[in-house]
């Protein structure tokens, strides 16, 4: 059985932020903890508009005070979201607040390169599935057009009856650098199902979008652009 962590919980709070930034006491961490998942879940999953699943959501963060909560959308097509006007949005918000009862404040960030996003990947992947495209075709296609945006590396894994086979089996294909151990660099995951007429198929994404502490890995003195051109040497007495 193989031991195998998740790149984002692996990083997260280390060198990677919360989704979920609020404190509350032990009484009430787990209703709204629970509170979180219905306001992600409401969103990701709208029951009557489906131009929000198209709207490309890469992440939900939700931040809390006493007073309201705070819900960060970043998304790859906010005009899907916003609305004409902003009727959408205001719509949205109004919905949010009679599902959790508290004063929901909506804000959309744009995502400038949604081609490195891993979760967005994974999802454009499993919809292509389920309209029956080849997945060898679309995993390369989805490889391409990941590093030519820019990616340092990508890994895509999908797992199933693929192609239609009558036994479930696994694919994965790598293109560039993907260092899941070096905790340094920005390792992005996803992961989406794709529903097809054969059963559901897995489909895992990893992208390597670069490092956190910029591309040298000097320490202290990379971060000050003043890394040694030679190495250092340790002389012995």
């Amino acid at each position: 059985m193989g031991q195998k962590v998740n790149p984002i919980g692996f990083r997260t709070g280390i060198v990677r932020d919360w989704k979920s930034r609020w404190y509350a006491s032990k009484k009430d961490f787990a209703g709204l903890l629970i509170e979180d998942t219905k306001i992600r879940d409401f969103i990701k999953n709208h029951p009557k508009k489906t131009q929000y699943r198209n709207a490309g959501i890469d992440s939900i963060e939700i931040e809390r005070t006493r007073d309201e909560v705070k819900v960060i959308l970043h998304v790859a097509r906010p005009g899907l979201i916003i609305g004409k006007k902003g009727q959408e949005i205001e719509l949205l918000q109004d919905e949010l607040q009679n599902l959790v009862g508290r004063r929901i404040n909506l804000k959309i960030e744009e995502i400038s390169k949604p081609e490195i996003m891993a979760q967005l990947v994974a999802e454009d992947i499993a919809q292509q599935l389920s309209r029956r495209s080849s997945f060898r075709r679309t995993m390369k296609r989805s490889m391409e057009q990941t590093m030519d945006a820019g990616a340092k590396g990508i890994k895509i894994q999908m797992a199933g009856r693929l192609g239609g086979a009558e036994m479930a089996r696994r694919e994965k294909q790598i293109t560039g650098s993907i260092p899941l151990s070096t905790i340094n660099a920005k390792i992005d995951y996803g992961f989406a199902e794709a529903w097809t007429a054969q059963g559901h198929i897995g489909v895992q994404v990893w992208i390597n979008q670069g490092t956190y502490l910029g591309e040298s890995s000097d320490g202290n003195d990379a971060e000050t652009d003043q890394a040694p051109k030679s190495a250092k040497r340790s002389h012995k007495r």
